[in-house]
């Protein structure tokens, strides 16, 4: 049978395609705003083609590029539509206000190519996004728009809020990712590993399993302020700000010691035998610290690479603030590989593994199995 081609939107430096790869999935064309990320795609695929911003072009104009017939059926839409509008750490803001924009046209891209399967990838603080309706503001609303679009499209869809270390990658990451298909509803993704062993998976990757064979190369990385490596200097793998005595966690704390919250990423020390945190774009953002376990520094670059699971051939372009930017904001390889393999294995009539009782998401409602917001959302694109 044929090899399934994608389209990949919102591509960055291509975690996800490289886990679609993986699978056994083709990428035919990327598509990336952001010059920089534009030029890591091309050292790494430089027979790619690259499109820009994806507000550029017109539907028609995407399937032409990407070298499909006018009547050619597209395969696979997978996209990660900028996030930072959702993000539980930002301003929230609805999919019909900033960066929530270039949704609505990935959306309707899907719409008009009518892709055999789509996948949209995007962060936990989707699925509470409020959205206006007559002058009231609904909790879930943008999701709910989301889906019941789709849905309209004539796609039947499955989501849910996946935790990407229990597809083999070494870090907590989470992630909502909607699978869609004409035909019928696909499963959830197939866990491979978990910190439960009742269920006889292989255990959870920890940052001692992704940094082998590390220890003798020369890294780079950005440093800490002086001010905050006193504290650093203090702590042993796996502790906190917490793990001060409260003389020091008050003065390494300052006005932060009194905010509520468990604040678990300030002065953080990674473990060896744990998966890594979420990375983020900056392993010296106070709020998210992120230190090497026994090292008097940040994650380096080649360590971010290693837990969001790049080859370590893997070029990135930029300076380094912009490569901790391209590999923090990527799909983990392994969860790529989990979503193309569900993919394949559906095409080609497998039989798809169900893990009764595998527990997600640590949080209620964040599937289609039993997410129950009944208002009907309807937006014109």
């Amino acid at each position: 049978m044929k090899k399934l081609k994608a389209l990949s939107f919102f591509s960055g430096a291509m975690g996800m395609d490289i886990g679609l790869e993986k699978a056994g999935i083709e990428i035919i064309l990327a598509c990336e705003s952001e010059k920089f990320i534009r030029e890591t795609i091309k050292l790494n695929k430089p027979k790619l083609k690259v499109i820009e911003d994806i507000n550029q072009y017109s539907s028609n104009e995407i399937k032409a590029l990407a070298g499909l017939k006018k009547n050619e059926k597209v395969d696979l839409i997978v996209g990660g539509p900028p996030c930072q509008a959702f993000s539980t750490a930002g301003k929230r803001l609805s999919i019909k206000e900033s960066m929530g924009l270039v949704f609505l046209k990935c959306l309707q891209v899907i719409k008009d190519l009518k892709p055999t399967y789509f996948v949209i990838e995007n962060v936990r603080g989707l699925l509470s996004v409020p959205l206006n309706k007559s002058g009231k503001k609904i909790k879930g609303g943008t999701f709910e728009f989301i889906t019941n679009f789709l849905k309209d499209c004539g796609y039947k869809i499955s989501f849910e809020l996946y935790n990407s270390a229990n597809f083999g990658s070494p870090q907590i990451r989470e992630r909502v990712i909607i699978v869609g298909n004409k035909n019928e509803k696909l499963p959830h993704l197939v866990p491979t590993h978990s910190d439960d062993s009742k269920f006889n998976l292989k255990p959870w990757k920890t940052f001692k399993d992704a940094c082998k064979g590390l220890g003798n190369i020369k890294h780079s990385h950005v440093t800490f302020p002086e001010k905050r490596l006193k504290y650093f200097r203090l702590l042993k793998e796996g502790q906190n700000w917490r793990d001060l005595s409260v003389k020091l966690q008050k003065e390494a704390m300052g006005k932060s010691y009194y905010l509520g919250g468990g604040k678990t990423g300030f002065l953080r020390r990674l473990s060896w035998n744990k998966p890594s945190p979420t990375l983020v774009t900056d392993p010296t953002m106070p709020a998210t610290d992120l230190c090497h376990p026994d090292k008097d520094r940040p994650l380096s670059v080649e360590e971010y690479k290693r837990i969001q699971e790049f080859p370590d051939s893997w070029k990135i372009f930029g300076n380094i603030r912009q490569q901790y930017k391209q590999i923090g904001n990527a799909v983990p390889v392994s969860l790529g590989r989990a979503v193309g393999k569900l993919i394949v294995y559906h095409y080609l009539k497998k039989s798809i593994r169900i893990i009764n009782g595998f527990k997600y998401s640590r949080y209620l409602k964040t599937s289609d199995l039993d997410w129950n917001n009944q208002d009907q959302l309807k937006l014109s694109l």
